[in-house]
């Protein structure tokens, strides 16, 4: 047998990238070329990674780019700072109600002085921004709402001694190519599905004060520098008193507060969310779960991780694994309830209608199309609903149904999913109450382990069980109350009148998209009858 000749070429302290090569047997030499990866060469092969600008060569901004490269890579090698960081204000996640469309907030600090500021939680979208030099923004008065004792507040630029406005040149800025000079500041414009909701402004650099969660760490706070958007103009929901103090992303993009606080060496790239049956819950930047933890693998859409799918290989209801019932599924931390792809829908309710022992009834104003009388016995046994995965784990969903009560109790229950009227499904909070969901961006894997929510910080782990007590439900008393309340998408949802209010025939909920992706976009009627929905992958 003829022995192949083989050569290879390494990388040299990050300053080169191999770009070409050829591979031939017998007489032929295996060879590679090493060229700079600034280098007009590969300009000329139009290389890039994620849209990166090459800077002139022996230029400021080419040498700085370099020394920030091996400074990343000397992090790397050193491993994170930090174990654990959560938001200096606390870990802690909170329902805000009907006045904030039912999503998850919570306070971050931002700038030297620090302010403090109310935000909304997306795993669906990637850029935190809040309102900054208000041309049209939402009111900031605390009077405007009524779960709120204080105002809320207005980013300023000019008065943050750390802030910086991001250049059109920088590689993170989208919409370089509009700007008459690389100088300028970088503007922005992020357009979410449904009626005209946007914000819009320019990208800016500043710190973001955080605490840490592990006893290693020899400081108990940190500075994280983080890009995030200077709002000054939002347009639809955002009018109406959703996320008015702004949102914080936590998609895969570059842009992420989680991203950036992996590039920058503070935290391992993953984070969890843990919700529990009373809507609240908790964040961690940086962890990665238990070992214990079952997982299953993300799934890249045209070959991109733009946002976390999961590939789901069965439904199980009971002790019935139902066949052809395999799908992809967006899991969406700030999604209320849960979706399936339309025959998926089918087969599952069938067999959830088969095994419940209860009759079947119908609740005005609620959208779901299996619900069931309680008995002067309470509730029935619900059958279990599990979720198989291809890596061979399971998902066993602690409580499928959403419980409806009338002044003598629970008056019936539904089973809390909905057809999603795409090939695509949503695994929404529902689904997650009770679980410590981890996604672990680094390894690219989704894991949960059964939790109450604990404080990370006093164990570096959470209890593996459920707190004992807690309320079956997986949403707030008022909304479980209220027939014509609704459970909503995340990010933005339409913001329902108050008690006093006349009545409306439509509420609005919205689904924000990544720049590149269009998330399932759900119009919601008073009786939750009208769905539209608009993917694009």
């Amino acid at each position: 047998m003829e022995i192949w000749k083989v050569g290879f070429a390494a990388m040299v302290v990050g300053l080169t990238m191999v770009v070409e090569c050829g591979v031939v047997a017998a007489d032929m030499l295996y060879s590679s070329k090493l060229v700079h990866r600034f280098s007009d060469e590969v300009r000329k092969l139009g290389v890039s990674r994620n849209g990166e600008v090459w800077p002139q060569h022996r230029s400021l901004e080419y040498y700085g780019r370099l020394m920030s490269s091996d400074l990343q890579r000397q992090k790397m090698k050193l491993g994170p700072q930090f174990q654990l960081l959560f938001p200096s204000e606390g870990s802690k996640t909170m329902p805000l109600g009907n006045d904030f469309g039912w999503l998850h907030y919570m306070y971050i600090d931002i700038g030297t002085p620090s302010v403090s500021f109310l935000i909304a939680l997306d795993a669906g979208s990637d850029l935190l921004w809040v309102p900054c030099e208000c041309v049209q923004c939402a009111p900031l008065s605390a009077s405007y709402y009524s779960s709120l004792d204080k105002d809320l507040n207005e980013y300023n630029p000019s008065g943050s001694s750390t802030s910086k406005f991001l250049s059109c040149s920088h590689q993170l800025c989208e919409l370089g190519s509009n700007c008459k000079t690389p100088k300028q500041p970088c503007p922005y414009t992020v357009n979410y599905v449904s009626d005209d909701t946007s914000t819009s402004g320019v990208l800016v650099e500043d710190i973001l004060h955080l605490a840490s969660g592990s006893r290693m760490a020899a400081n108990s706070s940190a500075r994280a520098p983080v890009i995030f958007g200077c709002g000054s103009k939002q347009t639809g929901g955002y009018l109406n008193g959703v996320a008015p103090d702004g949102l914080l992303g936590l998609g895969p993009g570059e842009i992420s507060v989680p991203s950036r606080l992996a590039k920058a060496g503070l935290v391992q790239n993953s984070f969890s969310l843990c919700f529990k049956e009373d809507d609240s819950g908790r964040i961690f930047f940086g962890d990665q779960g238990p070992a214990s933890q079952q997982k299953t693998s993300f799934l890249p859409s045209d070959g991109q991780f733009v946002t976390y799918v999961v590939g789901v290989e069965s439904c199980c209801v009971g002790s019935s694994c139902i066949e052809q019932t395999n799908f992809k599924a967006i899991v969406d931390s700030g999604t209320s309830f849960t979706f399936l792809p339309d025959q998926i829908y089918d087969r599952v309710v069938k067999e959830f209608d088969r095994e419940v022992n209860a009759s079947k009834a119908s609740f005005e104003g609620y959208p779901w199309q299996y619900c069931y009388k309680s008995s002067s016995e309470g509730l029935p046994k619900i059958p279990s609903f599990t979720l198989k995965f291809m890596t061979n784990s399971t998902f066993i969903v602690q409580d499928p149904v959403f419980v409806i009560y009338g002044s003598q109790g629970a008056v019936g229950f539904c089973l809390a999913v909905e057809p999603s009227g795409i090939d695509i499904g949503t695994i929404g909070q529902n689904f997650m109450t009770g679980y410590r969901m981890v996604f672990d961006r680094e390894n690219l894997n989704l894991g949960w382990s059964l939790s109450d929510c604990q404080d990370l910080t006093d164990s570096n782990r959470l209890p593996m069980t459920p707190a004992n007590g807690s309320s079956p439900n997986s949403l707030p008393t008022e909304l479980q109350n209220s027939p014509n309340s609704s459970g909503v998408t995340p990010a933005v949802a339409g913001r329902t009148p108050s008690k006093s209010a006349a009545p409306t025939n439509r509420r609005i909920s919205f689904k924000l998209c990544l720049t590149n992706l269009l998330f399932p976009l759900l119009l919601v009627s008073s009786n939750f009858r009208q769905s539209l929905y608009s993917l694009t992958l």
